[in-house]
């Protein structure tokens, strides 16, 4: 109505709600055109443990928290070529977040590994951020300089040593021991000679070589 007293020029249309329409439906043809190429730019990749080639030793390491990091624990496995336990650790820490978790449990394992005199090792984490802070392919805050020098020291030792991401899903048997460091009631460096009996059933589905789906975006 202001419009058609105000501006001489103003054409009133004839049917608005048909226009309104209209640009619904483009709209919605927009958002299915989108949709369609997020589609195509999507795949399922499989997931599964690996085992390493013959004379090599695998790390999982991985850290949890709870209740926004003031519970945080950090854990990893050591397994044959084969895919057969040879020891695991936990450790409760003190408050952090989930990347110094991350952190501690790959550190630990490192420097256990050394200590036991295991001379071709690969680790893996699924924190993608921490394999790239290590690797020099991330820059570094410096309140984490520290653990990362200290993990970086270790690797520069006489040994064989290769870092590798995975995915949670590839990392299942750190994962559940993960959730048990932070349920201890110490602050101790626990070193486990033989799997707990509710892992398992994870490492046998590890040495199965079971496959979890995992959707992945493309590169365009």
């Amino acid at each position: 109505m202001n419009k058609t007293i105000f501006e001489g020029d103003f054409i009133r249309l004839n049917n608005p709600i048909s226009l309104i329409l209209r640009f619904v439906q483009d709209i919605d043809d927009c958002n299915l055109k989108h949709l369609h190429i997020d589609q195509k730019l999507k795949d399922i990749i499989y997931i599964s443990w690996k085992r390493t080639r013959e004379g090599w030793i695998k790390l999982n390491s991985d850290g949890a928290c709870k209740d926004m990091g003031v519970i945080v624990g950090c854990d990893g496995l050591f397994r044959d070529s084969d895919g057969r336990w040879i020891k695991g650790y936990t450790k409760k820490i003190g408050a952090c977040d989930a990347l110094h978790a991350e952190m501690w449990g790959l550190y630990l394992g490192l420097d256990m590994a050394w200590r036991e005199h295991y001379s071709h090792l690969i680790v893996e984490s699924d924190s993608k951020i921490l394999i790239d802070m290590i690797s020099d392919n991330f820059k570094l805050n410096e309140n984490i300089f520290v653990l990362v020098h200290r993990i970086q020291k270790l690797l520069k030792m006489s040994w064989n040593v290769q870092l590798n991401h995975t995915w949670r899903e590839g990392n299942m048997s750190a994962d559940w021991l993960a959730n048990l460091s932070i349920s201890t009631d110490h602050f101790n460096f626990l070193v486990l000679e033989s799997p707990p009996n509710e892992v398992q059933r994870i490492l046998f589905d590890d040495l199965s070589g079971a496959c979890m789906p995992w959707n992945v975006r493309l590169a365009c």
